[in-house]
C-alpha cells in the first residue's frame, strides 16, 4: 500500500518569518508564516491528501485500521492522533502552557497536548524556554505576570540544529526568536497563553491572556535540565522520545537503509529535515527531501531509504 503526502497549510502569524515556503520549496509569496501543518486532523484545519483531494480524517474514515493500526484505531476511531508542523519564529512566541488530558476535560475540552520539538538550522542568537528554573506557587505564578517577571522563573536554552525538547503537558514553554523547528503533537489546538511581552496585534489590542486556566494546568516541578539528552549518529535510528502519545527517532544518512515495520502495529511519520532522497514503501518508490512529510500506513512491512537524507520518525503505540 502506497504511502501518503499533504498539501501543507500555512499559517500567517505576527510573529512569523520568511524560512518555510523556501524550506518547503514552495512556488507561494506569503509573509509572515509562522507554521506549516504538514498533516493535521484538526477540525476545520485538515490537510488534504496530494493528487487524491480526500482529507486526512477521510483517509483514515476509508483505510481505518490499514492505516493507523488496530490498536490506535480502536483508541482513537476515525480521529488522526497526531499534528505535525514546521514552525519559523521571527520573534518570541507567547510563554504558554497545554493541559493534561484530564485537566482539558474538566476544562470543556477534548483533550490536552504533550509535544516535541526537534530544531533545525535556526539564526544563531535563537533560544528557547522549556520549563520552571524555580519553584513558585500557583500565586507566586500569577503575580509574577502581573508585573512582567514570569520570564525569570523559566529556563533559557541557547538553541542549535539537532537540539531535542520534550513539552509534556503542563511544563511552560516558548519559542523564542530565530529557532526554526518542528513540532510533533497531539492533536489538539488548547493553547493557554500565559505572557505575550505586552504585544499588540494589527487592530491596536493586547491580545487575550488565559492565566486562570493556565494556573489549572501549569506542572509546578523544577528539573535540572529539560533538554533531550542523545548521541547523534549516522546511518542509524537514535531514539529521541518514548511516550504515551508518540515515539520518535533522528535518523541521519548517507548510504541506503531499510527500516523494518512489520511487526508495528502503527502508522508511521517521516519528517524530512535536510538533504534528499528516494523512499521505496512495499516496493513503490517516491522522491523525499527536507520540508516534506510522508505518511506510512500501517500495513506497510518495510521503507528503504537511499540518498542523503535527514529525517524524523514518529509513530504511536498504543
Amino acid at each position: 500500500m502506497k504511502a501518503f503526502k499533504f498539501q501543507p497549510l500555512l499559517k500567517q502569524t505576527l510573529w512569523g518569518g520568511d524560512r518555510i515556503i523556501p524550506f518547503k520549496h514552495l512556488d507561494a509569496k506569503m509573509d509572515n508564516v509562522g507554521e506549516s501543518w504538514e498533516i493535521s486532523g484538526v477540525k476545520d484545519n485538515e490537510t488534504i491528501v496530494v493528487g487524491d483531494g480526500r482529507s486526512l480524517n477521510q483517509l483514515v474514515n476509508d483505510m481505518k485500521e490499514k492505516l493507523v493500526g488496530k490498536a490506535n484505531y480502536e483508541r482513537f476511531g476515525t480521529e488522526f492522533p497526531l499534528l505535525i508542523k514546521f514552525i519559523d519564529a521571527r520573534q518570541d512566541l507567547s510563554i504558554q502552557v497545554h493541559p493534561t488530558d484530564e485537566i482539558a476535560h474538566r476544562q470543556g475540552k477534548s483533550r490536552g497536548k504533550t509535544e516535541m520539538w526537534f530544531v533545525m538550522d535556526s539564526a544563531p542568537e535563537a533560544k528557547l524556554y522549556n520549563g520552571l528554573k524555580m519553584q513558585i506557587t500557583p500565586e507566586q505564578y500569577k503575580e509574577m505576570v502581573a508585573n512582567d517577571t514570569i520570564c525569570d522563573a523559566l529556563a533559557q536554552y541557547p538553541v542549535k540544529e539537532g537540539d531535542c525538547f520534550f513539552i509534556p503537558a503542563g511544563r511552560i514553554h516558548a519559542i523564542g526568536a530565530g529557532c526554526f523547528l518542528a513540532e510533533i503533537q497531539q492533536t489538539s489546538d488548547v493553547t493557554y497563553r500565559i505572557y505575550d511581552f505586552k504585544r499588540k496585534d494589527k487592530d491596536g489590542n493586547y491580545r487575550q491572556l488565559h492565566t486562570q486556566e493556565a494556573s489549572e494546568s501549569i506542572d509546578y516541578t523544577v528539573l535540572p535540565d529539560y533538554r533531550t539528552r542523545y548521541e547523534a549518529r549516522k546511518n542509524e535510528g537514535e531514539l529521541l522520545v518514548e511516550c504515551p502519545y508518540f515515539n520518535t527517532a533522528v535518523y541521519d544518512l548517507d548510504e541506503p537503509m531499510t527500516i523494518d515495520y512489520s511487526e508495528l502495529d502503527s502508522f508511521v511519520i517521516l519528517i524530512g529535515m535536510k538533504g534528499e532522497g528516494t523512499l521505496t514503501v512495499d516496493g513503490e518508490n517516491m522522491p523525499f527531501r527536507e520540508g516534506e512529510t510522508v505518511l506510512v500506513p500501517a500495513t506497510a512491512n518495510e521503507v528503504r531509504s537511499e540518498g542523503t537524507i535527514k529525517f524524523l520518525e514518529t509513530y504511536v503505540l498504543s
